[in-house]
């Protein structure tokens, strides 16, 4: 038995004057106990180097333009209100990008991705996570949340709030701000008095089975 201790305890002193302490710096090459062949190591891995030419691609560039959609670490500043709803020292309301169709449909989309689960397809808070316990998820039906300014749904958005993790490095500035304008539709479609209706919009209703 004190045999078998000698032989690891010398085994051990053997690999670690072989292969050195761990985070030990040397100039001299690494003692590599394996073919590269067999089990390349990290350092020796083929990889894209920054400013290297590779014949991979049809431009011999190795570095590549981010892919579309991909959402910076730090992003732009473009103006205050636009990247952070606020303009000086309060929430800002509006919505800073062209309001149209498109940016509805894109609203519509991300909601249904990111929000729906917890706040519901109509923005009542009743999303399926709630069925499986989650507690709190907005009522944005709610008089608070229907006055609330956009620049401060937009940051609420943006950073989180509560139990609700920010999207800041999920969703592009426009994408957030596509959600916002679409939150407004649904309040819009659940709260909005005859009155308020174009005519045209009254017809299309009453003839509605």
């Amino acid at each position: 038995m004190r045999r078998f201790f000698w032989l690891v305890f010398a085994g051990t002193l053997l690999a670690v004057s072989l292969l050195g302490w761990r985070g030990l710096k040397s100039r001299k090459p690494p003692v590599e106990l394996f073919p590269r062949s067999i089990f390349p190591g990290m350092e020796t891995q083929r990889k894209v180097k920054e400013q290297k030419p590779s014949a991979f691609f049809s431009d011999g560039r190795a570095a590549r333009p981010p892919v579309a959609g991909t959402v910076p670490v730090e992003e732009p500043v473009k103006e205050e209100y636009f990247s952070t709803g606020v303009i000086g020292d309060r929430w800002g309301d509006g919505i800073p990008v062209p309001v149209d169709r498109k940016l509805l449909e894109r609203g519509r989309e991300r909601y249904t991705i990111y929000c729906q689960v917890c706040h519901g397809a109509a923005g009542y808070g009743d999303g399926i996570a709630t069925q499986y316990g989650l507690v709190g998820p907005a009522n944005y039906h709610v008089d608070r949340l229907r006055q609330m300014p956009d620049g401060e749904i937009f940051h609420t958005i943006t950073k989180g709030r509560g139990l609700m993790l920010g999207y800041g490095a999920n969703l592009p500035i426009e994408d957030r701000w596509a959600i916002v304008a679409y939150l407004r539709v649904l309040q819009k479609s659940q709260f909005t008095r005859w009155d308020e209706l174009s005519p045209e919009e009254q017809k299309l209703l009453k003839e509605k089975p």
